[in-house]
Parts: structure tokens; C-alpha cells; sequence
């Protein structure tokens, strides 16, 4: 590997690890930037990776990742790739807010991958700006941050703001940023040593298709679905999905009985009592704000079919959770300002270049 020559000849990029984060994500964006540097025989990209202490972060696989200092040794950093993962909500530290504000105040390009669009948006270093997060975390983000347009893109490039969905959509992401400062054919000779059979666009759908994601390909049956997954807020009646697509309600009832074992109504209930979960867990939204996002009229009705459900109620649920965020966790789920445990081994994922 030949050297480029000093710091200025290439792009240095910091990661911020926070606990819980994808490993997967992080992979994927690290693993380009050393790509390039390999096909192109020099180094183009130099990286660091940080935590709050400069202790080793433990990923949401139970994986404790070593990183190269503390947010306190993170200075004149041109560019910032935020990583996060699962309770993106719980680790958004002021210290690490405070941090990726000063970073921005100097001009760096902040980014995010997974989870991270959280932090960042916590940090308002989205405002003004697309952006996008983990599908699974839309609804919460949405409730949370309604001001900020935040989309169901893959990812999302927008001027010195960059993010993604997370898992490979951080593969992607960086791959279209070594095209716009490399050019295509390095990305493409990247994508090459990955085996990653084609460069996805940003535009592209984060999930996969209704036909595969359920294994049935009755037309009528995914459209009415499709609608559904759309108006979770608003419910449509089944009188109502049944005519959008040229169906009678007992045609659309024997549908769901046989490719889904199931009521219209029923699967339609366990899509909205399952995007509530997740708002019970990613926010802090009181509960009946979650019922009224969910399409329920009350609380009460909401907690009544939510304990059928998931057999316990909405408030046990978020006890569940300040419970576990109150408890000392195993050494797998450690925080960042908690400890590692002394005994494993950190994994070396933070190179430099």
C-alpha cells in the first residue's frame, strides 16, 4: 500500500460508537473506505472510531469494540459517522450531543447510520435537512420529530447531512460517496471485492416487497395490505379496503382466511398494536398519544386490546422497560458510561486506513 503523502491528501472520518450499535451497519461502513483504499493502492481514507471514555463499546450483538480514544480526543474531524442500533433513544449522551454540535459549528459533515438519525435529530443537526432511519424506527422518529422531513429512502445525501436505514444501506451509502469523490469506477471496483452484485440507489425501498416479505402474490390481497401498512393512524373499515380494490367484504374475508389464516380485521389490529409497541418503546409519548397515533379512540379501549395481544398492558410495558434501563445490565448490554467487562477481549474493528 503506498501512502498518499500527509493528512490533507485524504479523507480522514471519525465514528462515534454508541452502546448498542449495529455491528453490521458499522461494518458496512468502514469496510468501503478500506476497499478503496486497496484497489486503489493508496490511501485514500484514514479512520478513527470514538466513545464517550475512549473505552471499548459493546455492540447490540454482545461484541465489545475497541476504538481508537474518547469524544474528548475527537478535534478537527472534517467528517462524523454517528452509529447507533437498537434504544437509539437511551445513549443520546450531552456530551455526545454537545460534541457533534461543535464538530457542525466548525463544518463537518455529520452522518448517521441505523439509528443515529435519532441522535442527530435530538442534537438538531437535522433541521432543515432530509433524512432518513431504520424502518422499524420511522413511526417513533415521525411522532417525535415532526418538523423534520425525514423519508423511507434507503438513504439520504443531502448537502454536509448524510444517513441511512442501516444493516447494508450503510454499504450503499458509502459506496455512492467514494463514486462523488472517487468516481463510479472506483466504487464500482469496490463493490466488486464486497461481491455486491449492483450499487442500490438511494431512492430504493428499504423493505422488501409485501410479495416476498409475506409469500403471497394474490394482487388485490397485497394492495389492500399495502393500505393498511398506510393508514395505521386512520383506519380504513374493511367496507372501505374492500372496495378500493373491486372486492365485496366477504371476498376480502375469504382472502385473508385463505393466505393469512386470519380476519382482515385481525391482521389489521396486529399491525397497529405492533407499531404501538414500538412507540411505547422508542418514545416517551404518553400512552394515550400512542393510542391516538395507532388509530385508537381511547385509552382504555387501546390497553384492553393491547393486553389480549402481547399479554400485558401499555403501562406494564413501560415499566418493563425503566426497569430494565434502571438495572445493572450483563457486560453484554453495557452502556457507554458504564464499563466493559474487563475480562473480553475488544474486538480491533477501528483501523486507520
Amino acid at each position: 500500500m503506498k501512502d498518499a503523502g500527509t493528512e490533507e491528501d485524504c479523507h480522514r472520518i471519525g465514528f462515534f460508537l454508541v452502546p448498542e450499535f449495529s455491528m453490521i451497519a458499522f461494518a458496512s461502513a468502514v469496510e468501503p473506505l478500506r476497499l478503496a483504499n486497496r484497489v486503489s493502492g493508496r490511501v485514500l481514507y484514514r479512520w478513527e472510531s470514538y466513545s464517550l471514555d475512549g473505552r471499548p463499546v459493546i455492540a447490540s450483538n454482545g461484541v465489545p469494540v475497541a476504538v481508537d480514544g474518547a469524544l474528548a480526543d475527537a478535534e478537527a474531524l472534517p467528517t462524523v459517522i454517528l452509529c447507533s442500533g437498537v434504544n437509539a433513544h437511551r445513549h443520546g449522551d450531552r456530551a455526545l450531543i454537545a460534541k457533534l454540535r461543535r464538530l457542525a459549528s466548525h463544518g463537518a459533515a455529520i452522518g448517521a447510520v441505523c439509528t443515529g438519525s435519532h441522535i442527530l435529530a435530538r442534537a438538531g443537526l437535522l433541521d432543515g435537512h432530509r433524512c432518513t432511519i431504520h424502518w422499524e424506527n420511522m413511526g417513533s422518529f415521525v411522532e417525535e420529530f415532526p418538523q423534520i422531513g425525514v423519508t423511507s429512502e434507503l438513504f439520504e445525501i443531502d448537502r454536509n447531512r448524510f444517513t441511512c436505514a442501516g444493516g447494508t444501506a450503510a454499504l450503499d451509502m458509502m459506496l455512492h460517496i467514494i463514486a462523488r469523490q472517487m468516481g463510479h469506477d472506483a466504487a464500482a471496483l469496490v463493490a466488486d471485492q464486497l461481491v455486491h452484485h449492483r450499487i442500490r440507489d438511494g431512492h430504493e425501498r428499504q423493505r422488501m416487497e409485501l410479495r416476498c416479505r409475506l409469500g403471497v402474490s394474490h394482487p388485490k390481497l397485497l394492495a389492500v395490505i399495502s393500505r393498511m401498512e398506510e393508514c395505521l393512524e386512520e383506519p380504513m373499515t374493511c367496507g372501505e379496503l374492500a372496495g378500493a380494490v373491486g372486492l365485496s367484504t366477504r371476498q376480502l374475508e375469504r382472502l385473508f382466511r385463505k393466505y393469512l389464516n386470519r380476519a382482515p380485521t385481525r391482521y389489521y389490529l396486529g399491525l397497529r398494536l405492533n407499531r404501538a409497541r414500538f412507540l411505547l418503546l422508542q418514545t416517551s409519548l404518553p400512552i394515550l398519544g400512542v393510542a391516538l397515533a395507532c388509530g385508537f379512540v381511547s385509552a382504555s379501549h387501546f390497553s384492553k386490546s393491547y393486553r389480549e395481544y402481547f399479554h400485558r398492558t401499555p403501562s406494564q410495558e413501560r415499566r418493563a422497560i425503566r426497569e430494565l434501563a434502571n438495572t445493572d445490565l450483563p457486560p453484554s448490554l453495557a452502556t457507554l458510561s458504564g464499563g466493559v467487562d474487563q475480562n473480553a477481549a475488544p474486538t480491533a474493528l477501528s483501523k486507520r486506513g
